[in-house]
């Protein structure tokens, strides 16, 4: 890389395997957040990441975070992120509170802080082709959808951020590396969209892999593991309340009824920190 900067200072975090680096705004601002992450979130020549995140102030909440997967671009939200910002802020003991509020691009989400785990609360779930986006009307729900002679039953909704989930069995050998790319590029949606190969394996536990837009396969997915359980329950197959098993470690997720908001709860802690120049 490049040196034309003093070091950076960042945190690594990760959460079931999803990790991310913190670049704490309070003390001092990066420029370029977009080619940094490119450089970064780079496995080879960086730190190696999923995502990189920004802490700063916020006017509308306690903190504000802002996303950026590892190809440079901007996500809206990012579970397990901000279950990793929120354990930091808590180490960095910048809040007293256990529970807080931090500002995203997909809205002010709700995170509680304790001992062994970090929840957040990720909204209602937006089921409707135009609120996703994609291009379909209504609910799509088990909807057909053919790509390179292979037949699939999509179900699709947001969290905050675009998500295409799909049942399969023999999640082990699935070739998740040829047909995540190509649905997450695939015309009907249109700013792109994460893509969940999900197995059923009980009511109360279901096995995900998930494509992540902008990064590829990763270890975990927070808001894929929410988006899973929905659909796992719009589709009649599970509770309300499941473990999801990833690669990267096990979350739970549970869709209340009373208010419809989804609820993501699992371990996150830091890595390492450190400096670097880019």
């Amino acid at each position: 890389m490049a040196v034309n900067q003093k070091p950076i200072h960042f945190i690594k975090m990760q959460g079931a395997g999803n990790d991310c680096i913190i670049i704490d705004c309070l003390k001092s601002k990066p420029q370029n957040p977009q080619r940094l992450a490119r450089k970064i979130c780079n496995r080879k020549y960086g730190i190696g990441g999923d995502q990189m995140l920004l802490l700063s102030k916020s006017r509308k909440a306690d903190f504000k975070m802002q996303i950026f997967n590892a190809d440079g671009s901007e996500a809206e939200m990012c579970g397990n992120g901000i279950r990793c910002l929120a354990r930091y802020i808590k180490e960095a003991k910048y809040t007293q509170k256990k529970e807080m509020n931090i500002e995203t691009l997909a809205g002010i989400r709700q995170v509680r802080v304790t001992s062994k785990n970090v929840d957040v609360n990720l909204g209602e779930p937006k089921l409707k082709g135009k609120e996703i986006p994609v291009n379909l009307s209504g609910r799509i729900i088990n909807r057909p959808l053919k790509i390179e002679s292979k037949d699939f039953r999509i179900t699709c909704l947001s969290l905050g951020n675009p998500h295409c989930i799909i049942f399969q069995e023999n999640l082990d050998t699935f070739p998740v590396e040829k047909f995540g790319p190509l649905l997450e590029n695939y015309h009907l949606f249109p700013h792109r969209t994460n893509v969940s190969f999900v197995n059923v394996l009980s009511t109360n536990e279901i096995k995900v892999r998930v494509w992540e837009r902008g990064v590829g396969e990763t270890l975990a997915c927070g808001t894929a593991a929410a988006a899973s359980l929905v659909a796992s329950v719009l589709n009649g197959f599970t509770d309300r309340k499941t473990k999801v098993e990833l690669p990267g470690g096990k979350l739970e997720v549970e869709w209340n009824r009373n208010n419809n908001t989804v609820w993501l709860s699992g371990p996150a802690e830091k890595v390492f920190e450190g400096q670097i120049r880019v």
